[in-house]
């Protein structure tokens, strides 16, 4: 086993370019287990896609999340974009990002509307009750496996515990740590230098180098997709209804997102709660359900849209309720995740050309370590919610084996079990996912 003092990596296993149904079949199948919001997502991702399979080596993973981490959005829905990109061009990084959200809004449509009909939706707390300890099982494996690859010396150690401090301790703004991070790398650009080996050119067909025509091509198509539904609305129903409403709103948040979902959510619930779209008991319910299903966690959006078009839909007009709250869902999720096409579509090419630029590798060197404490940042908080959880919340959607005080034994047992399989047995993600949910399920119907 090598020093983790020493910078220079174990050699790597070439990686091994899959093809497009190959490709397909694992979009399609992350888009079902990416459960854990974007640090459980990230690490299912890297032990999927680098560690199992090899598509991609340790630093062009590494290389892609630090862009992400600097776009507006959720950064895992963009890089499961951008890997899709790098592996298949622009209609892998479609189907990538598509695939990634579908199950989740499929499942979130069936909720909110079991949700608004019955007001009941117990069943969900069980499987919650299973999935929330495996996640966390799944965060603490790949920090560990992401934080040996990634801090390769002593001075990316020291910068990924001072981002995790002063993320933990000082409740410091995302964006000003990763900013800080890039300037160190920056100013001390041989303590970051990346060692990593030249590309395969297997990988380099996707990142030809961009022109600028096709850059405006890829920018008219995307801002033309984003803009032309909500449009289409506002020619059809007016521009004071509400579904025009909530695409003009939540466009603009998707520009403003930077920090992942936790930044943005207490202004959209502030926003929504005033413009009638949800009460606030609703939108705690929102997040559970959210948290519940695989997929990013801004997918709460999908719920408010779906709610708020529901309650505000116009009895004397052409839709019905349903039928509202399902464009509202719709135009909410639309509105979301295609300017995430455009940041990595239109950047990616241009990324992928600045591998070899010293001064920028060393930068986004620096900002690899501090996402490292990022990560490590939200593992521990993910982790207190689920061992530790503070209340019961509303409608019951938070894990069950929780009296109201002291630690959640349940959780604790079976992430402790799940990680010692993934460690020991060598567990896939998948299988955890399983069992997890099954775990669940057993500990309600046995009655605890």
């Amino acid at each position: 086993m090598s020093d983790v003092s020493n910078p220079t990596p174990a050699p790597e296993a070439k990686p091994v370019r899959p093809t497009f149904a190959e490709a397909w079949r694992f979009w399609l199948k992350l888009g079902f287990i990416s459960f854990g919001g974007p640090a459980g997502q990230i690490a299912i991702m890297h032990e999927e896609v680098v560690e199992r399979r090899k598509w991609v080596d340790d630093a062009r993973f590494m290389h892609a999340w630090n862009f992400c981490t600097l776009l507006p959005g959720p950064e895992a829905q963009q890089l499961a974009t951008y890997l899709g990109w790098l592996l298949h061009g622009t209609w892998g990084g479609i189907v990538a990002g598509v695939l990634f959200v579908l199950p989740a809004a499929v499942l979130l449509w069936v909720l909110s509307w079991v949700y608004v009909t019955y007001g009941s939706v117990s069943w969900v707390a069980a499987l919650f009750a299973g999935l929330k300890p495996a996640v966390v099982a799944i965060v603490a494996v790949a920090v560990w496996k992401i934080g040996k690859k990634a801090l390769g010396n002593a001075p990316r150690w020291m910068l990924a515990a001072a981002a995790f401090g002063a993320l933990f301790f000082l409740k410091a703004p995302f964006p000003l740590v990763i900013a800080v991070a890039a300037w160190i790398g920056l100013r001390f650009q041989n303590a970051f230098q990346s060692t990593s080996k030249k590309d395969d050119p297997a990988l380099l067909e996707a990142a030809a180098r961009p022109t600028w025509g096709q850059s405006l091509r890829v920018l008219l198509t995307w801002l033309a997709l984003w803009w032309v539904p909500v449009g289409a609305l506002a020619l059809w129903l007016g521009t004071a209804n509400v579904l025009v409403d909530q695409g003009v709103f939540f466009s603009k948040t998707a520009v403003v997102t930077f920090g992942g979902a936790y930044a943005v959510l207490p202004y959209v619930a502030q926003q929504a709660v005033e413009q009638q779209w949800v009460t606030a008991p609703q939108m705690l319910d929102g997040l559970g359900l959210a948290e519940s299903t695989p997929g990013p966690l801004i997918m709460v959006l999908q719920f408010v849209g779906f709610l708020g078009a529901w309650v505000q839909a116009d009895p004397l007009g052409p839709l019905s309720p349903l039928q509202s709250a399902t464009l509202g869902a719709f135009i909410t999720t639309w509105v979301t995740f295609v300017p995430c096409f455009l940041w990595i579509l239109l950047g990616a090419p241009y990324v992928e050309g600045l591998r070899q630029n010293k001064p920028i590798a060393c930068m986004l060197g620096a900002i690899t370590a501090a996402v490292v404490g990022v990560v490590l940042n939200l593992a521990i908080w993910f982790a207190g919610q689920v061992l530790l959880p503070a209340t019961t919340g509303q409608g019951g959607l938070l894990p069950i084996g929780w009296t109201g005080h002291g630690l959640n034994l349940f959780a604790l047992l079976t992430a402790l079990t799940l990680g010692a399989a993934m460690i020991r047995f060598k567990w896939e993600v998948t299988r955890v996912v399983v069992a997890g949910a099954a775990a669940g399920l057993v500990y309600k119907l046995i009655g605890f």
